[in-house]
C-alpha cells in the first residue's frame, strides 16, 4: 500500500535510512570541517573564523531543520497507512495477508520513530563539537 503523498523513501525503510545517511553528512563531517576551517591561535590573523563558524551554524541548523521535518513526515504517512491497515482489519479479520501488511507497517513506523531518537544524538554531538571550536567566535541566536 503506497503511502499518502507518493514520497518513495518512506515506503521503503531502507531507502529512507539511506537518505538520511547521506543528509547526515554534514554532521559526520564537522569535526574536520571545524580542524579546516577554524584556525589555531597562531593562524587567527588569516581566516575570518567569525563568519567561518556563523556559515557552520546556519548550515547545521538547515539540515537537522529538514531532517527532522523529513521524519516526521515519513512518521504521519506511515501512521496514515497504520490507521488505514486498522481499520481494514476490523472489517476483515479472517484476512492474513492484511495482518501481514499490518504488521510489517507497525514495525517500519517503530523504526522511523527511533531515528527521532538518532536524529536527537546525532544533533546533540555535533552542537557540542561546534560550541567547543567556535563559542569564543560566534554566538548563535537564543533559539538554540
Amino acid at each position: 500500500m503506497a503511502a499518502p503523498g507518493g514520497a518513495g523513501s518512506c515506503e521503503d525503510f531502507a531507502e529512507f535510512q539511506e537518505f538520511l545517511r547521506v543528509m547526515r553528512t554534514i554532521d559526520d563531517r564537522i569535526v574536520h570541517e571545524l580542524n579546516t576551517t577554524i584556525p589555531t591561535a597562531s593562524f587567527a590573523g588569516k581566516i575570518d573564523a567569525s563568519q567561518t563558524c556563523k556559515e557552520l551554524y546556519q548550515s547545521l541548523m538547515d539540515a537537522h531543520t529538514s531532517r527532522e521535518r523529513i521524519i516526521k513526515n515519513c512518521i504521519a504517512q506511515t501512521s496514515s497507512v497504520v490507521k488505514t491497515l486498522r481499520e481494514e482489519r476490523e472489517k476483515a479479520q479472517d484476512d492474513t495477508a492484511l495482518l501481514k501488511q499490518l504488521r510489517k507497517e507497525q514495525t517500519k513506523l517503530k523504526l522511523m520513530q527511533s531515528e527521532l531518537n538518532v536524529e536527537e544524538v546525532v544533533n546533540d554531538r555535533s552542537w557540542k563539537v561546534f560550541n567547543e571550536r567556535c563559542r569564543i567566535h560566534y554566538k548563535p541566536p537564543k533559539s538554540q
